[in-house]
């Protein structure tokens, strides 16, 4: 793994903040907008670190969001970083969903599209296997819904603030959506369209929670 002892005391020394706390927007009990204050690194770090995946996802995956991650400590130096910590925590979860997901969406995709052909009596068009190959990011996300279940209650963020949804964002029924802000993210979306232009509270730990999810019925380790 690559948060080490040293990359953490290397952050402390690097950035002290005297008289100066590192505040930041986060869901809390309640309040899905509460402000955290944190005066000294040592506990800024205790807060990214207990945002860890629970380790039933494959090494590329934990080290992916991992590295995220390490962007979020990063910071406590620099808190326009966290905008990359979540583009990076967002890739991990698209490698996450097409590991758990994208045989299983690809095979749904290949039966519709043979049965429409079998009734017609024809081959299947290009055009078809194209669709049937060029599976999205939200096709993923709505898949995770639609196909394997998942509801705002079975969410731990959701459990532990109470209401609300993350479920919607996944599907695209509240936007920005997940889809709308990584694509934001990656591409510049230089007219804000996708609603990104600073830090999605709770966006790290929704992304964690995700993951957690896809990977429930694997063993640790």
């Amino acid at each position: 793994m690559t948060l080490s002892t040293h990359f953490l005391d290397a952050i402390a020394k690097a950035g002290e903040r005297p008289g100066r706390p590192l505040t930041i927007v986060w869901p809390m009990p309640g309040n899905a907008t509460t402000f955290l204050s944190f005066t000294a690194f040592a506990e800024w770090s205790a807060f990214v670190l207990d945002l860890r995946l629970w380790r039933r996802a494959p090494d590329i995956v934990a080290e992916k969001f991992e590295r995220s991650l390490k962007l979020q400590l990063l910071g406590w130096i620099d808190y326009e970083l966290v905008m990359v910590a979540e583009l990076v925590a967002m890739t991990a979860l698209e490698l996450a969903l097409k590991d758990c997901y994208l045989g299983h969406e690809k095979a749904r995709r290949l039966k519709q599209v043979n049965d429409k052909a079998q009734i017609a009596g024809r081959p299947l068009a290009d055009k078809e296997l194209k669709w049937v190959e060029n599976v999205s990011f939200a096709r993923l996300l709505h898949y995770m819904v639609k196909e394997d279940g998942l509801t705002d209650e079975q969410i731990p963020l959701n459990q532990r603030c109470g209401g609300g949804t993350i479920v919607g964002f996944l599907t695209g029924d509240f936007r920005p959506s997940f889809a709308d802000r990584r694509n934001g993210m990656a591409h510049g979306d230089p007219f804000g369209s996708s609603g990104v232009g600073s830090p999605c509270a709770g966006l790290l730990e929704a992304i964690r929670d995700l993951i957690d999810y896809a990977y429930r019925d694997r063993g640790i380790g």
